[in-house]
């Protein structure tokens, strides 16, 4: 990293509100990521049917794709710091709901089918809430921010994303075997608590104007401008598709329990190998910024990410494993850069939300989906054909889009 970069880069993070938004949005993803490994870890124990864990994906997609469509409207005409904040209360809320489904006394009172049934229940309500929050937080961070500051606090953003999306596995996973489900679960509802001091003290932010066009037609219009940007159409599917195909991570109970038999402290750590390694990736960029030939790219870690996702199914080994899902998370990590950097540079302020909520229903939602269809596949395929079929239908989407979106092989980062 060069002197002038990093003097950059200091001077973002001195700012308060910028570094009290990476600290919330870092608690939020580590209380998240942590309350699902314990619950799906939790859930399989129960079921032993790996079809329960794609459920529980698909129970967040229904509401997160449903609700998606108002509330990148609604974070648009409201303060995005208070719908911020509105979402983390309510998240409190509902880990106070799987906090008691989870416990001893709930499941030695109630049949298996009727805990699975509460959890897809408390699952649903995290989509819900999910569909706020994804475009208040998108919309709420270039508030924060010169413009030509961009580019770094997007690294930034998502490398707290990361951060997140890796301690919150592995402590689950290292929380589960020494304390249990439920002092885990609590620890989880106790950093979504010191988010929610933090959001607090960022202040309420200006309402960008726009034209009362309405409900319908303001939908129309975010959706008008995705679909006539070829680059960011093409970006946003290849991600959907790439995680649709290769969401072997939602299998990854079975795998710990069944085929590497390596308990919940294994689990804990297969499930933070690819955020690991989309972390490095983010240090490898710190000094190696993506300039040029950033389609292919692209397009060529896609494919090794879908390459890695086949190597990890067919895997007997615990370290290779590991291996491979960290490998899958350095090539996932260059995609994720790409396409924050190109939404947030590309999208006018008035219609960030809308955008942000569109780019979930591609990419966040694309995750539920991809566990709900790796389920799906295991129930009926086995576990390792499923993984595998993922990882190479990922490829062969590599192929399409290469025909298909001509423009992608010349995009750049400005």
């Amino acid at each position: 990293m060069d002197s002038s970069t990093a003097k950059k880069t200091f001077a973002l993070i001195k700012q308060k509100e910028f570094s009290l938004f990476i600290l919330t949005r870092f608690t939020v993803i580590f209380s998240l990521f942590l309350q699902t490994t314990v619950v799906s870890y939790l859930l399989y124990s129960l079921t032993k049917d790996p079809l329960s864990l794609g459920l529980v994906g698909l129970s967040e997609l229904i509401p997160a794709i449903g609700f998606a469509f108002f509330a990148g409207y609604f974070v648009d005409k409201h303060d995005k710091r208070t719908v911020y904040l509105t979402c983390i209360f309510l998240y409190m809320i509902n880990a106070v709901l799987i906090l008691s489904i989870t416990s001893t006394f709930f499941i030695h009172q109630h049949s298996v089918h009727v805990i699975a049934l509460c959890i897809y229940a408390a699952m649903f309500f995290s989509g819900c809430i999910r569909a706020f929050l994804a475009p208040s937080s998108f919309s709420l961070l270039p508030l924060l921010i010169k413009r030509e500051e961009t580019s770094l606090a997007v690294t930034w953003s998502s490398t707290s994303w990361l951060l997140g999306s890796v301690l919150g596995p592995l402590f689950g996973g290292l929380l589960m075997a020494s304390i249990g489900v439920s002092y885990t679960l609590m620890i989880a509802g106790f950093v979504l608590l010191i988010s929610l001091f933090c959001i607090i003290q960022i202040s309420p932010k200006p309402i960008i104007t726009i034209e009362e066009i309405g409900f319908v037609q303001g939908l129309a219009q975010g959706f008008r401008f995705v679909f006539r940007s070829e680059i960011i159409l093409a970006v946003l599917a290849l991600d959907l598709f790439a995680v649709l195909f290769g969401g072997a991570e939602a299998l990854l109970p079975v795998y710990a329990k069944e085929i590497l038999h390596v308990g919940p402290v294994g689990y804990g750590w297969l499930r933070s190998a690819h955020g690991i390694g989309a972390i490095c990736l983010m240090l490898i960029l710190a000094y190696l910024p993506l300039k040029n030939n950033i389609g292919y790219k692209l397009l060529a870690c896609i494919v090794g990410f879908g390459t890695c996702i086949i190597l990890f199914g067919i895997s007997k080994y615990i370290y290779f494993s590991f291996a491979m899902l960290f490998m899958a998370g350095l090539f996932d990590g260059v995609s994720v850069v790409i396409r924050h950097s190109i939404l947030q540079l590309k999208t006018p302020e008035e219609l960030k939300g809308r955008v942000s909520s569109i780019n979930m229903m591609f990419i966040s939602s694309s995750n539920e989906l991809g566990a709900f269809e790796s389920g799906f596949t295991a129930r009926f395929m086995g576990t390792i054909p499923a993984v595998v079929f993922g990882g190479a239908m990922t490829i062969l989407i590599v192929g399409f889009t290469y025909f298909a979106a001509p423009n992608l092989k010349k995009l750049k980062l400005e």
